[in-house]
């Protein structure tokens, strides 16, 4: 049989590098292309067998529609989030995978780097002394020992999170729609209501994914129940957090430090160079001008070895389809409605 080609949409060098050194296991077809998968660039698909997007292309209706004229029957997403494809466009109509899983200690340590870099203010420090300004005034930071951490979300990622946590000698507080009550026992940590989580931490990070109950879960309601001089980590998805109250909450003082990997807009440019250009996104200028406000460009996956997690996770896949395996990481419509039951191949039709 005829090895199956993959087009690639979004495509940066790492990952390049990456897929080249795991398809050497696989030996399938591989082309990429620099150009975001939409309408207009659909047509690159043509000929190719799975296209291969990232999370910044929009799988619009539009664009399943033309990969259905294509007879392309595979997206296979290279990220955990699914929420640039219209599901319920795909669903039935084309099979949709995902990689749900590549390092939760890769998110989980950059999540820990924010909250260092925001207490201790090196990034600050960082530009000071490039300055030759060796003072240390307006530095201050706290001993993390001690204090209480509120992690939302539980899952892979939260639990790597919270054992980190526990090292500094922090206390823990957890909320999640599913808690885990004898891992909490076995680690040392407390299930709380999130109105609990809010009064009471000093930190709180968001490890949660995004759905209708999650979407701006952090509002200006939820900042008026926390501390003031709360830190808020988001490395999960940008719409958690309503960023205008964000901004709110800092020029209040009532939020001390925010630390983002993830933002409400990032599409428009995470993973991209504006270092010529002026930032038309009014929103993303203001936070920028906070001191107390770290952002990162989605990077917290951006590890040597999630980096090889994805790529074969990925490719496996793609393998499993055309060899009529089950498709464990398949996601559709009613699987996002937690609806889905999968028939005796194995997938979602």
């Amino acid at each position: 049989m005829k090895k199956p080609k993959i087009v690639f949409f979004d495509a940066k060098p790492y990952d390049i590098d990456s897929f080249d050194a795991i398809n050497s296991d696989f030996g399938f077809q591989i082309k990429y292309y620099k150009n975001h998968l939409n309408p207009d660039t659909v047509k690159l698909a043509e000929g190719s067998d799975v296209v291969c997007p990232f999370v910044n292309d929009p799988i619009t209706a539009e664009v399943i529609q033309q990969l259905l004229k294509y007879r392309i029957p595979l997206i296979a997403l290279r990220s955990a989030g699914y929420n640039n494809v219209d599901l319920s466009a795909a669903y039935r109509n084309i099979h949709v995978v995902r990689v749900p899983a590549y390092s939760p200690y890769a998110i989980a340590e950059h999540a820990v780097a924010l909250i260092m870099a925001l207490n201790r203010k090196t990034h600050r420090a960082f530009y000071r002394i490039r300055d030759n300004n060796f003072t240390i005034t307006g530095l201050k930071g706290f001993d993390m020992y001690g204090k209480t951490a509120g992690v939302i979300g539980t899952g892979k990622i939260g639990k790597v999170l919270i054992n980190i946590l526990k090292g500094f000698g922090m206390n823990v507080l957890a909320y999640d729609v599913f808690p885990d009550e004898k891992y909490a026992e076995q680690v040392g940590f407390k299930y709380v209501s999130l109105d609990d989580l809010y009064r009471n931490s000093d930190i709180i990070s968001l490890n949660c994914p995004l759905n209708k109950s999650t979407y701006h879960l952090i509002s200006r309601e939820s900042i008026t129940k926390m501390k003031d001089g709360v830190m808020i980590i988001n490395t999960g998805r940008g719409h958690l957090i309503d960023t205008k109250a964000l901004i709110e909450g800092l020029k209040k003082n009532k939020i001390g430090a925010a630390g983002l990997d993830v933002y409400e807009e990032e599409s428009e440019f995470f993973f991209e160079d504006f270092s010529n250009q002026i930032i038309d996104d009014d929103v993303l200028a203001r936070l920028m001008t906070f001191s107390n406000v770290l952002i990162t460009s989605h990077q917290g996956f951006f590890t040597r070895e999630a980096l090889e997690n994805i790529a074969r996770t990925t490719l496996q896949n793609v393998k499993d389809y055309f060899e009529d395996q089950p498709l464990i990481n398949e996601i559709c419509y009613r699987c996002k409605e937690d609806e889905c039951r999968k028939n005796k191949l194995g997938r979602c039709f």
